[in-house]
């Protein structure tokens, strides 16, 4: 049972930061790895695109076991007196930069190809599937111990969001004006400059992990779950809790979207446009447009409509963006950049209150059962998240494939216009389907959710009664 410690100070702006930074410490690795990892392995280190994603996606059958087992594990870790879950992030946050910084070793482009080969396949399993499930598990469930409020877990969502948010904006906007040079003419990507940027990053995110653990303070102390683990009941307590089920299929379908979104970006603005330029200004103008549009408002309209409600309208809204953009077909970059910016505004509604959804199926499954698992509801979304991300990168790497792409065919001008296709159709198909499975699959409405916070409390209230 989950009790409130009133004894540290009330839940307020040093969390709300605290945990923001943690997400951008995140996406100093996992940006890097989304938007750029393919295009440095494929264009520095000469494997093809096909093979990379083949290791994206079987990488995540790894992390079937690691993320379940991170999970148990948390929810079996005893309190200390940083709490339940923050001493995780002091522990992994040195391995986790060091073993991304490992993946972009330019030096060895000259080894031979098994060796290339085996690097990658080594340092991405070490980074994704060992130590950055070892961190960003505890970080997730960490939101339920620092508060138990809706509306408070709402605004920790929305700041996780703009961390988030921010790391896009550095890594999507400041990576390309300083790891691409020009060749013969062509807009190419240097390796020595990779191996650098990820050095650089890796050392933020050890800072914003420390920043996070030293100002976030939990408040709910959640006592180990000394349960047996008993697999059947786990996966039948999966298998039926539809809310679980339907973020699972919500996130996975977003990621396809969002990471085909801006893993394609990589190759649509250099080899289609031309313009590193214009795909560093797109991070900026799409990160700003967040962080002035979705940051200020998503929790207010999720309060007055819903979560759910909120975020199968926006990706909506991002759908008919991009089929506009097909149709159109700008000749500019930066024409290009406003549509890609009005459809990232379409998913970022729903990405700025995603994880107060996760609190929300961690509170109703506890409603339903009497169990609360943070550590290993989280664990099993947090897989999800992680075969949407494979699954986004094994697409883009075989469509990438299918249409011809090669080191010497990047900018053959039917194989160029296959990767403007590409980029609008990725995110159309998978913004649609996102709205569909919110809207027929997930069922915790803002009525639903409400019902829940009230029976929790109800049931806490009477707990300290008790005692």
């Amino acid at each position: 049972m989950a009790k409130q410690n009133t004894s540290v100070q009330p839940f307020g702006m040093k969390d709300k930061v605290g945990y923001m930074f943690g997400d951008f410490a995140n996406d100093f690795t996992f940006l890097l790895s989304s938007m750029f990892m393919m295009k440095f392995y494929t264009d520095v280190m000469e494997i093809p695109a096909s093979v990379v994603g083949t290791l994206m996606m079987a990488a995540r059958f790894a992390d079937a076991v690691t993320d379940v087992t991170m999970g148990q594990l948390v929810d079996r870790s005893r309190p200390t007196g940083d709490g339940k879950f923050k001493p995780w992030i002091k522990r992994m946050c040195g391995p986790v930069a060091i073993s991304s910084f490992l993946i972009y070793q330019s030096a060895f482009v000259n080894m031979p190809y098994g060796f290339r080969v085996g690097w990658m396949v080594v340092t991405y399993l070490l980074w994704g599937s060992v130590f950055y499930t070892a961190i960003n598990i505890p970080y997730g469930s960490m939101a339920s111990a620092i508060s138990s409020e809706p509306e408070d877990r709402a605004q920790l969502s929305t700041w996780r969001n703009i961390g988030a948010t921010l790391a896009g904006l550095v890594i999507g906007a400041g990576t390309p004006l300083f790891a691409y040079v020009t060749v013969n003419g062509n807009t190419v990507l240097s390796g020595f400059r990779m191996t650098v940027i990820a050095g650089i990053f890796s050392v933020f995110a050890v800072i914003c992990y420390l920043l996070c653990f030293n100002l976030v303070r939990e408040r709910v102390r959640i006592e180990a779950n000394n349960r047996r683990m008993d697999t059947g009941r786990l996966l039948k307590n999966l298998g039926t809790n539809r809310a679980l089920l339907g973020i699972i299929v919500s996130a996975i379908l977003l990621l396809l979207a969002q990471l085909g979104m801006q893993g394609i970006s990589g190759y649509v603005f250099p080899n289609y446009y031309g313009s590193a330029g214009a795909q560093s200004m797109s991070s900026i103008v799409s990160s700003a447009a967040i962080l002035i549009l979705c940051a200020p408002f998503a929790a207010k309209l999720a309060a007055r409509y819903g979560k759910k409600e909120l975020s199968a309208v926006s990706c909506l809204f991002g759908a008919v963006v991009y089929i506009i953009c097909l149709i159109v077909r700008p000749k500019s970059a930066y024409v290009y950049v406003l549509f890609y910016t009005l459809a990232f505004v379409g998913i970022g509604f729903f990405n700025t209150v995603i994880w107060a959804m996760i609190t929300d199926v961690i509170d109703d499954a506890e409603v339903r059962n009497g169990v609360r698992e943070d550590g290993t509801i989280y664990a099993v979304y947090s897989f999800a998240r992680k075969v949407g991300q494979a699954l986004s990168s094994g697409m883009v790497g075989g469509l990438l494939s299918l249409i011809g792409y090669t080191q010497a065919t990047a900018f053959d001008p039917d194989v160029t216009k296959g990767i403007f296709e590409i980029s609008c159709i990725i995110p159309t198909i998978g913004f649609v389907a996102v709205s569909l499975a919110l809207i027929f699959l997930y069922p915790l409405n803002k009525k639903q959710v409400e019902q829940n916070a009230e029976e929790l409390a109800r049931r806490r209230e009477e707990g300290t009664k008790i005692q």
